[in-house]
């Protein structure tokens, strides 16, 4: 979508692959922005108005210059193939990648065995999982999400439950958010940070459990199901090897500490078509602060070896913090001076000794 919309790049001849024809509605993106972003048009529901939950505070999170957004999976899919079907250029094929490669002397892909060549690879899949080093981890955010629609007028469509921590904690750090669409329809969403997956009946029985007795609803309709998966980790994925450009979570765009994905990727794009259109390099204006990997690595191993809840830490942040100052660092925007603040409202010993650990590797 950025390439064509560049005037240098609309003219290229692009392939696009999936394994997936992309027409099911499976996938839900949420995230914030200041102003009206490149899909704004396709924004299905925003918020103003957010709250926080742990089993010791209720608090109102007053976000303003943000806006909390959410997409629907098929309204991006039929966007974004709708718009590049305007151009001859760019083909979409379904098909399964079996393996990429590019040397000085070629860049391909594999596809049902056989080579397709190109310039350039921009690759967003994560073949294997890579193996870790000392001090390098990997958790699982996984959420499993019901859209559901109840006979009485119960949400405030205007207002959404970042994070409800009022669930158990046993199986690692656990949330709720509630995303109401209209005054009888939400998506309530289980959210787990852990190093396994749950049995199926287990991320059932919470969303039950919650919707029933801590959001006391009991006549609701089950609209629709999603499940999804986000690796969390500090392991550095290479942004490029020869002429293959890593994307996505493949290529680390995934904050290792919150598991969001979807606004670092545009910044991502917006980096790769710049470079492409400005100097034929799509790496030209990649840019790492590396002092937000190693926050993201302190956090990771806290969790990792339990050394704080997760629900104290994020308490902390959003008590001792504007929920805008939170987004902000959250987004790796913030200055040393408002981090210094951040770090300032957290478990001083806990977070220093991490810290100890973890700086050998940066």
């Amino acid at each position: 979508m950025y390439m064509v919309n560049d005037d240098k790049l609309k003219d290229k001849k692009i392939l696009l692959l999936d394994k997936d024809p992309k027409t099911s509605n499976d996938r839900t993106w949420c995230f914030w922005e200041k102003q009206k972003g490149f899909f704004q048009s396709i924004v299905y529901k925003e918020w103003q108005n957010l709250s926080l939950y742990t089993h010791e505070l209720t608090k109102e999170l007053k976000i303003d210059p943000y806006i909390y957004k959410l997409i629907r999976g098929i309204d991006f899919y039929n966007h974004g193939l709708k718009n590049i079907k305007q151009f001859p250029n760019v083909h979409f094929m379904q098909a399964d990648v079996e393996d990429i490669a590019s040397s000085e002397k070629e860049t391909f892909i594999l596809v049902n065995g056989r080579k397709i060549y190109g310039q350039y690879i921009f690759n967003s899949i994560i073949f294997k999982k890579p193996n870790l080093r000392s001090n390098q981890y990997w958790l699982l955010q996984h959420f499993k999400g019901w859209f559901i629609e109840t006979v009485e007028p119960i949400f405030d469509a205007g207002s959404a439950t970042l994070m409800d921590f009022r669930t158990g904690q046993e199986k690692g750090t656990a949330f709720f958010y509630v995303l109401p669409l209209s005054a009888k329809t939400a998506l309530v969403e289980y959210t787990l940070f852990s190093a396994k997956l749950l049995a199926e009946n287990e991320y059932e029985e919470a969303l039950k459990n919650y919707t029933e007795l801590q959001l006391k609803i009991k006549n609701y309709t089950i609209l629709k199901k999603e499940f999804g998966m986000i690796p969390m980790t500090n392991y550095s994925f290479a942004s490029a090897k020869n002429n293959i450009i890593n994307i996505g979570t493949a290529g680390g765009q995934t904050k290792a500490s919150s598991g969001y994905t979807f606004s670092f990727i545009q910044k991502h794009s917006m980096d790769i078509v710049k470079g492409l259109s400005e100097s034929s390099n799509p790496t030209a204006y990649f840019k790492k602060t590396k002092r937000f990997g190693f926050y993201d690595s302190i956090l990771l191993h806290i969790l990792h070896h339990q050394k704080l809840k997760g629900e104290e830490i994020f308490e902390r942040l959003f008590d001792k913090n504007k929920a805008a100052l939170v987004f902000k660092f959250l987004d790796n925007e913030t200055s040393l001076a408002e981090e210094i603040t951040i770090i300032h409202s957290l478990p001083a010993l806990p977070f220093m000794k991490a810290a100890m650990k973890q700086i050998g590797t940066f």
